[in-house]
Parts: C-alpha cells; sequence; structure tokens
C-alpha cells in the first residue's frame, strides 16, 4: 500500500524558466485627482450653460434690457463668476492629476480640456458682451 506521489515542489523536468512565465501587465487606478477635475468641470459646465441662458433669457424678456443694478442681473453675474473660479479649481486639479505618477490620465485630460475650453469660452462671452453693450 506504498503510493508513489510526485514532488511538490519543482524538479529540473518541470521547472519553467522565468524569462518564459508571461508578466501580467501592471493596472493602474485612474487619478483621483483627475476624477475629481472632471467631475466639477462637468457640474460647473451645465450650471454655467443654465447661468448663461438665464442671462439671455432676462435680457431678452425685460423691456429695455434687464436693469443691471437689479438682484437678479447681481445674482446671475456672481453665479458667472463663481463658476467659472469653479472651473479653474478643476483645471488646477487637472494639472495635479495629469502629473501623478503610476495613475491613468484619462479623466485628468479631460478635465482640463473641458475646463479650458469652458473658461476660455466664458471669457470670451464676457468680452463680447463688453464690446456689444
Amino acid at each position: 500500500m506504498y503510493q508513489e506521489s510526485t514532488p511538490s515542489y519543482p524538479t529540473a523536468a518541470t521547472a519553467v524558466p522565468q524569462a518564459m512565465v508571461p508578466q501580467q501587465p501592471q493596472v493602474y487606478p485612474h487619478s483621483g485627482l483627475g476624477i475629481a477635475s472632471f467631475a466639477i468641470t462637468m457640474f460647473a459646465g451645465v450650471f454655467m450653460v443654465l447661468a448663461i441662458i438665464l442671462a439671455g433669457v432676462l435680457e431678452t424678456t425685460t423691456p429695455g434690457g434687464i436693469d443691471e443694478e437689479s438682484p437678479a442681473a447681481f445674482i446671475v453675474g456672481l453665479s458667472i463668476i463663481l463658476l467659472m473660479l469653479l472651473q479653474l479649481v478643476a483645471f488646477a486639479l487637472g494639472i495635479a492629476g495629469a502629473f501623478q505618477e503610476f495613475r491613468k490620465k484619462l479623466f485628468a485630460i479631460l478635465g482640463l480640456i473641458f475646463s479650458g475650453i469652458a473658461v476660455i469660452g466664458t471669457i470670451g462671452l464676457i468680452i463680447l458682451g463688453l464690446l456689444i453693450g
């Protein structure tokens, strides 16, 4: 009743050289700063568009244009400025996320691109509004 068992340790016949063992590619997580940049950019972008639409509606529906001293004009203008500052924060987070080592850069780059477009577009609309009126 003696059974011969195979050894559990590698022998010369069963050993595989390390060079032949396939290595698993290193999978890095997404950058937390990049995700934050992208999320803030999307949030601020949606509300920025709504604030600009609201400013346009107030301007066109008020006879003679909106009074610049009215509380509605103050709130809309303040919200546009605060949302643009939030876009600048998202831009800074995107830069920080793009330079993190051992992290995926997708959301950081998307946050950079979208927040840059939003800031440049908003500044362009402000300049256009100042030139026209």
